[in-house]
């Protein structure tokens, strides 16, 4: 049942009040809470306030009546609303690039375009032909196609991550997720199921039996040395089972629990052996409900058909009171007397379950309270989700740190870090109360190092991740409860669990995780480090032909020679330019060797020094072939129709091959496939389909001044202009060469 207000308990009957709270602290286990007065907690700790029951969480068990203290946004669930409100979300690393890189532009463009005017207007060429051939170069220089291929590239990969299950809330994410190099994780819900489950249990013979299956349902085998134990074929182990069964008052109906999250790992524990019906078989005489100070549940019980005979009691709890009730030990269906030896045994085991980040519950049963049989141990865990452990292995494997955020306690999050990979023989953690102690200068000194944060609230989040972005990292969070949502908001990337997520969570966040699959980031890293790579390989082709363009023209300018294109033929490239064989680099597919490439760096350029040496060099080549046919035709010093259409033309072919050249930076035309992008084959076909129609269509002729080429012009022209997609696919090569003689650069491991 939800809390509907923050209220204070003041009357507490039956058995104690317990609360899950999991959504609002992260604690996976439910608080107990009482009457008693509690003094004011200085660090904002809300956990440490057992006298009251917080809006938005879940009643597990117990009554009790109370005076509502706060509703709304004076709750302590408004008050993490009004945090996330108070939050702006920053601007994403693709945004920042693309508002300097189209400033660059322009500023560069409109002053060779001038540059340009007013030397033609000082060679006493007319001052209107030269403003015509300024504004159809300002529309070609100008990249006004990056919007629009920036925007149908993020939203081509939104509708991939829909069909992996991910929700984009906002387009720009998908990409910022290609240079995340930390992921701030929250622990239960998101890398943990939030479903309790037996793993391992321990006979009071010595016997060790391991668990299998998450949740609470029946999946899943008890196995002991490899054989698989179903209903009471081992008596020792059905025993523990049993008792568990019979001193319970949780249920489970179609996968959905009802009452404790342990007493509901007691009964999916007993669905898995068969003999969840035992629970039904007993008629409960009396009963001592569990609470927190005493730490045992026992029940006194008369089997049905066996009415008439003394009841028997079943005991649940700590290992340490439970144990002082016991004289006898079960040791294959004999009771046999403790010995000292027996108890150190008992308390080695229960020590190892502890510090492997297990909640131990021990069993007994007997006739009397304070003779009873002692029958074993069972170890508890949150486990971890399934492929979890694979994801981040993956993604620390490609230079993506990852660090557990988390309520729970430190030997329960440490377990479930080292179960993941996440924490191992040199790691650190450490509590939100000591991250309280430091300003966000020394936290960005030690964060780096730590790998679990533990007993951390809403604003210890929020701190962390200021802190990891004070030293230039992009952090994506993940959560699932109103606890994560301040957080989530001031990430660069807040990741919401769809199934589990509290609707403040998904309010707040930028993804949504449809089926809470962890793996699912791995997907979303990939593809926004697909969709950056299209991009660049847009602007690549973009500034090449712009550059050309440019330089054609200033050359012919400088040198006096007549303009070899005129401005609707300059229009005409610029359509093609930013037309459909731009837009179609944009939707070029992801490479699946892309993940193992390290994040990018924000503070890089979209335009690094290799991009540059290829942008020059095709705008080189292009140059250089167009002017040789410029000038091959112009011997006669009388340019000629034929002269600008075969000009014309070069240059539009110099720009197909070059486009080809564009797909990837990496990988050669003949490994991508040459139909592997269709759109784009059908873009140069259009293309192509549309110049000779510019050639060869009478009334086009007359509007861009050209004239029928020959057949033998056009081969002539296909081999010249094929020159760029060499030189292009030799770049690569010779790049492919350095990098394999490189030593492969450190990742950001440590943040």
């Amino acid at each position: 049942m939800p809390v509907i207000s923050d209220c204070l308990c003041v009357v507490c009957k039956a058995a104690d009040l317990s609360i899950d709270e999991s959504s609002l602290t992260g604690e996976t286990s439910p608080c107990g809470k009482s009457t008693a007065p509690q003094p004011a907690a200085t660090n904002g700790d809300i956990t440490s306030r057992s006298n009251v029951a917080f809006m938005g969480t879940l009643v597990r068990c117990g009554k009790a009546k109370g005076i509502v203290i706060g509703t709304g946004e004076n709750s302590e669930f408004g008050e993490v609303f009004k945090m996330m409100q108070a939050e702006e979300a920053p601007k994403t690393p693709l945004q920042k690039s693309m508002d300097l890189l189209g400033k660059q532009l322009s500023l560069y463009s409109f002053g060779i375009i001038g540059v340009i005017m007013l030397v033609g207007w000082l060679q006493g060429k007319h001052i209107l032909d030269m403003f015509t051939i300024g504004v159809s170069l300002a529309v070609a220089a100008i990249p006004e196609g990056l919007p629009i291929v920036v925007t149908v590239t993020l939203a081509l990969g939104v509708m991939r991550m829909v069909k992996k299950r991910a929700i984009v809330k906002k387009l720009p994410i998908v990409e910022t997720l290609g240079c995340c190099n930390v992921i701030c994780s929250d622990k239960t819900g998101t890398l943990t199921k939030n479903e309790m489950t037996v793993t391992h249990l321990f006979t009071s013979d010595g016997l060790h039996a391991e668990v299998t299956g998450v949740g609470y349902n029946n999946a899943g085998e008890v196995i002991l040395d490899g054989e698989v134990i179903h209903g009471f074929s081992n008596s020792s182990i059905s025993k523990i089972v049993e008792a568990g069964c019979v001193c319970n008052d949780a249920v489970i109906r179609n996968n959905t629990l009802m009452g404790r999250p342990t007493e509901g790992a007691l009964i999916a524990l007993a669905m898995k052996m068969g003999l969840e019906s035992v629970q039904q078989e007993y008629i409960r005489r009396e009963e001592h409900p569990f609470t927190s100070e005493q730490k045992w549940m026992a029940v006194k019980c008369v089997h049905r058909t066996q009415q008439d005979k003394p009841g028997v009691y079943f005991m649940k709890g700590a290992y340490e009171l439970l144990i002082r009730c016991c004289t006898t030990y079960n040791s294959k269906g004999l009771a046999l007397p403790i010995t000292q030896q027996q108890r150190e045994l008992y308390q080695q085991q229960k020590m190892y379950m502890g510090t492997a980040g297990l909640r131990v519950l021990a069993f007994a049963s007997g006739s009397e309270m304070g003779q009873l049989t002692f029958l074993g141990l069972v170890g508890i865990i949150d486990p971890p989700r399934t492929g979890v452990k694979e994801a981040v292995g993956a993604l620390i494997s490609s230079g993506v740190a990852i660090k557990m955020i988390t309520g729970d306690s430190q030997e329960t999050a440490v377990s479930i870090a080292s179960r993941l990979g996440l924490y191992s023989k040199g790691s650190q953690s450490l509590s939100g109360e000591e991250a309280d102690q430091m300003d966000i200068q020394q936290l960005s000194r030690v964060v780096p190092r730590i790998a679990v944060f533990y007993r951390a609230s809403p604003r210890h989040k929020l701190k962390i991740v200021k802190s990891l972005q004070n030293i230039g990292a992009v952090v994506a969070m993940t959560g699932d409860g109103v606890n994560d949502a301040v957080a989530l908001k001031a990430a660069d990337i807040g990741v919401a669990m769809g199934q589990t997520g509290t609707d403040v969570c998904k309010e707040a966040a930028d993804m949504i995780l449809v089926d809470d699959d962890f793996q699912t980031i791995m997907s979303a890293i990939e593809e926004g480090k697909g969709i950056y790579n299209n991009i660049k390989n847009f602007v690549r082709f973009q500034l090449s032909t712009s550059i050309a363009a440019l330089t054609l023209i200033s050359l012919a300018t400088l040198m006096n020679f007549p303009n070899p294109l005129n401005a609707m033929q300059i229009l005409w490239i610029n359509i093609i330019m930013d037309g459909p064989p731009a837009q179609s680099l944009g939707v070029e597919p992801v490479d699946k060797d892309v993940i193992r490439k390290p994040p990018r760096n924000v503070k890089d350029s979209i335009i690094t020094r290799s991009l540059i040496v290829k942008i020059l060099v095709s705008s080189f080549i292009i140059v250089c072939g167009t002017l040789f046919v410029f000038w091959r035709e112009l011997r006669d010093n009388v340019i000629t129709p034929r002269d600008t259409t075969m000009t014309f033309t070069c240059f539009v072919f110099f720009d197909m091959f070059n486009a080809l050249s564009s797909r990837s930076q990496t990988r050669f035309v003949h490994e991508m496939g040459l139909c592997s992008n269709k759109m784009f084959c059908y873009a140069v076909l259009g293309s192509i389909m549309g110049q000779l129609l510019v050639i060869y269509f009478p009334p086009l002729q007359k509007v861009f001044q050209t004239e029928s080429l020959s057949i033998f012009d056009l081969i002539f022209l296909i081999g010249l202009t094929s020159s760029v997609l060499f030189v292009s696919e030799a770049i690569k090569k010779i790049e492919r060469g350095r990098e394999r003689n490189q030593k492969p650069e450190a990742f950001f491991h440590e943040v």
